[in-house]
């Protein structure tokens, strides 16, 4: 049975009258034992101090810039789960000396969300300049929806002095730990895009606010956390990399009938066989053929990193936005073992469990609206690939061969690539290969 319990500072030491900086949780919060609800600092280490119950956070007592001693009231909760000894406080590290970083401006106080899953709004920022994400970060946002920010207080303190929100830091560490040099690949990003802006990149004036009240009844929704993530890079990707789009078909009925035969067999193997499944191998055999489009342009944009190895990333649709999760060693694995492992991993990304590290390292993605309908689109390349196919739902369409009309099944593709490293007749020739390999699978084993 639930129990109202106070959260007390408990014993941090010789420390006196240690003020608190940030306060981690809110009313109604469900929070878990250890995990941790505000952050003292002192002129000699910064500390957070963990619950000692698991439980729902029924007022917090202590306000931002209070000073507090060990047994001061900081909160109340009402324990599901009380233990008779609070945990201790995660010990305060060492301060690290401050590289010489020139800080980005600091971000605006997070607003209301009306979930857990979702993040503050988005900060204000001076026209023509976005502050970027992590370069690490894909086109459906690094970081698991509702997801805990995991710093020590020495990276969260660092990231304050230099004005950085931990929300659009991706974490490269352990559990997607945001460690010193993931919080110096934001500045360096974000500084970077601010010197394109004043070089000459697009800068776009600010969109007027609109009342939309005044013409009827309205309701404001908070974005996802991976709207907002996966917006940014979208943006960015759009504006600063030259998109072309080559549409073709690919006649899919052999394949069609040759994925209905090992329907029984997949059934034995507890996995669905997807139309997919052998799309992402045939990308490979394209990808293959044609190395540029298994690249990514270096920083200074005067080389091609080619990839000797078959990432691909699958466009998923989630409840709080599009995420891609990366499926790798493409060419080493059977068709069963990739529809196991897409499945799962599509699975875990629908629940918002991905870490930042298996959204990161794709070499190509692939944007499948097969299953919910449509025709052609231009998919957004997920930079810094340098190309991206989107395909749609297949139909039976009329085909003349042979001097006469037969009944096939047409998948319809759009292939956005970067002209900076492709050209038209390259695109082209890409499609036309992979068509062919789709057409007759068997064409993956030469």
């Amino acid at each position: 049975m639930a129990e109202t319990k106070t959260i007390a500072l408990p014993d941090v030491g010789d420390f006196k009258d240690i003020e608190i900086i940030e306060i981690l949780v809110a009313v109604g919060e469900q929070v878990e034992q250890e995990q941790s609800i505000i952050v003292l600092e002192s002129d000699k280490a910064t500390l957070e101090i963990p619950s000692p119950y698991s439980g729902t956070i029924e007022s917090i007592v202590a306000s931002v810039g209070d000073r507090v001693n060990e047994g001061d009231a900081i909160a109340t909760i009402s324990a599901s789960d009380a233990v008779d000894e609070p945990a201790e406080p995660e010990p305060a590290e060492a301060a690290e000396p401050d590289p010489p970083v020139t800080p980005v401006a600091a971000e605006t106080a997070p607003a209301a969300t009306s979930t857990a899953h979702e993040p503050p709004a988005k900060p204000d920022v001076m026209p023509g300049k976005t502050l970027k994400p992590h370069p690490g970060a894909s086109a459906g946002g690094a970081v698991a929806s509702g997801s805990t920010i995991h710093a020590s207080p020495s990276i969260r303190r660092y990231a304050r002095e230099l004005g950085v929100n931990l929300e659009q830091v991706i974490g490269s560490g352990p559990k997607g730990r945001v460690v010193k040099a993931d919080v110096k690949a934001f500045i360096k990003s974000s500084m970077t895009a601010g010197a394109g802006a004043a070089t000459g990149g697009i800068t776009v004036s600010l969109q007027p606010e609109v009342d939309h009240s005044r013409f009827g009844e309205v309701e404001t929704v908070a974005l996802s956390r991976i709207k907002k993530i996966s917006g940014a890079h979208l943006h960015r990707s759009w504006v600063t990399v030259p998109h072309v789009t080559q549409f073709d078909e690919a006649d899919i009925t052999e394949l069609e009938g040759f994925r209905k035969s090992l329907a029984k067999e997949a059934e034995q193997k507890s996995v669905r066989l997807t139309p997919l499944i052998f799309l992402i191998k045939a990308v490979v055999s394209a990808l293959r053929e044609f190395p540029d489009f298994n690249a990514s342009l270096d920083a200074s944009g005067e080389n091609l990193v080619m990839k000797k190895y078959f990432h691909i990333g699958i466009a998923v649709d989630t409840p709080n936005g599009l995420v891609v999760p990366v499926v790798r060693d493409v060419d080493q694995k059977g068709l069963f073992e990739l529809a196991a492992e897409l499945g799962e991993i599509s699975g875990r990304a629908r629940e918002g469990k991905l870490s930042p590290g298996e959204m990161q390292g794709g070499c190509f993605t692939i944007s499948s609206l097969g299953g919910i309908g449509g025709t052609y689109f231009t998919p957004i390349i997920n930079a810094p690939e340098v190309a991206i196919l989107g395909v749609s739902r297949s139909k039976m369409q009329p085909v003349y061969i042979d001097g006469e009309f037969q009944p096939r099944l047409m998948l319809p593709m759009g292939l956005s690539y970067d002209h900076r490293v492709i050209d038209g007749a390259q695109a082209a020739r890409f499609t036309s290969f992979l068509s062919q390999v789709i057409s007759d699978i068997r064409r993956v084993l030469l």
